[in-house]
């Protein structure tokens, strides 16, 4: 059993090139507020992990593991590492993490997730982002990768099944609303008009076939952290503090699996369950199995675009194959409904550096169950899941955090 000590997130509306810091900056602010936020000192984390994705492209710069020794002279001989799996690089973070916690070798982690996106210009940024679709192979008629890569999808849930738009826009509207209430959200000082969520060309054109400007999520630089501790550590944290350990979240359950990197083939396989995509049920159901639960109260879900959210709500069990827009339209996902999804706001509304989002996810399940969300805080949560995803439902990873 893996517990969650806390962590923090920086706020997602900066600008750090604009602000004059570059990754090694950002990545001590995160770390450095973060052993701040749980009241740990440096010399008690025993291991370091880093989701990123493409720093690489964006900055120049790997060897990203390197930056725990800048942090702090405690650091310098930590044992670190980084990973990628594209969207779903900080999950995979956390799931080595916790895989060492449980095997013995530490009893403490920090995991940092990190992406810098906004240094260079919007379709650059589009170019590098592609590198988790299957290069040479697919989208090479496309201008911006991802977005056509869901409106594929969008298109193909039409042919299955039927889709009306208005569902989308819904979806989308819910979580700039949800980013509102959020003091790191990117979009939270966004305004919208009456047209924003509608097939205005001006108010909201199309960016790639059927996915608009409100239907996707952001470009952005941000870093989240946590802390993770095994259960003795998590027993001596909660004595040390004078604190119950059962008020400390855990990662109760996990699901990751991964299927082949090329879209098509992912789309135009046919599943006898009916699901689109069946490694994606697999992992949102084989995380609930192992915590045991049958009942969530919050979900923090991958919503890169308004499309995947629609994906999600089936995958996760909400709605049968097909009818995620049940779920939209009887006020379900919305703060307040019986399955409230991404009261952050999500990648939408509160913005999505690639590497940071698994992170952010499980902070933001932290903050639900132990009651610390503020204005966006789901009343009564104590059972949160996540579901993230990489490039095309390539790689998933659910986890279920709860108190």
């Amino acid at each position: 059993m893996t517990y969650i000590l806390g962590g923090w997130q920086s706020d997602f509306a900066d600008n750090w090139s604009r602000r004059g810091v570059d990754l090694a900056d950002a990545f001590a602010e995160t770390v450095e507020a973060g052993l701040d936020a749980t009241k740990l000192d440096a010399r008690e984390v025993e291991t370091g992990h880093v989701g990123n994705f493409v720093a690489e492209l964006f900055a120049g710069q790997g060897l990203l593991g390197g930056f725990f020794g800048l942090v702090h002279p405690d650091f310098d001989g930590l044992p670190t590492s980084r990973h990628e799996a594209a969207c779903a690089s900080g999950s995979v973070a956390i799931l080595a993490a916790t895989a060492e916690i449980e095997a013995g070798r530490y009893d403490l982690a920090c995991v940092v997730g990190m992406e810098q996106m906004r240094n260079v210009p919007g379709l650059i940024a589009a170019q590098h982002l592609g590198a988790a679709a299957w290069t040479g192979h697919e989208f090479g008629d496309a201008t911006y990768v991802w977005p056509r890569a869901f409106s594929d999808l969008t298109e193909e849930y039409d042919r299955r099944f039927g889709i009306d738009p208005r569902h989308l826009s819904r979806i989308s509207e819910i979580n700039f609303a949800n980013g509102r209430r959020n003091p790191n959200a990117q979009t939270r000082g966004w305004q919208f008009g009456a047209a924003s969520f509608t097939d205005d060309p001006e108010a909201n054109p199309i960016v790639e076939g059927r996915v608009r400007k409100t239907d996707c999520g952001q470009v952005t630089d941000g870093a989240s952290v946590i802390f993770l501790a095994s259960a003795d550590r998590a027993k001596r944290y909660a004595e040390e503090r004078g604190i119950d350990v059962a008020s400390l979240p855990r990662i109760a359950g996990w699901g990751h699996r991964s299927a082949p990197i090329a879209a098509r083939r992912k789309l135009d396989a046919r599943d006898p369950s009916g699901y689109v995509f069946p490694q994606v049920k697999r992992a949102a159901d084989e995380a609930r199995a192992r915590a045991g639960v049958d009942r969530v109260d919050a979900y923090e879900v991958h919503d890169c675009f308004s499309m995947t959210e629609y994906m999600a709500i089936e995958h996760l069990g909400l709605a049968a194959p097909g009818e995620a827009w049940k779920r939209v339209e009887d006020g379900s996902i919305a703060i307040g409904g019986a399955n409230p999804i991404n009261a952050s706001g999500g990648l939408i509304g509160c913005g999505h550096p690639v590497g940071a989002t698994g992170v952010r996810m499980a902070l933001d399940a932290f903050k639900q169950v132990t009651g610390t969300a503020g204005d966006y805080q789901v009343e009564g949560a104590r059972t949160v899941q996540t579901l993230n995803i990489g490039g095309s439902t390539t790689t998933t990873v659910s986890l279920v955090v709860q108190r």
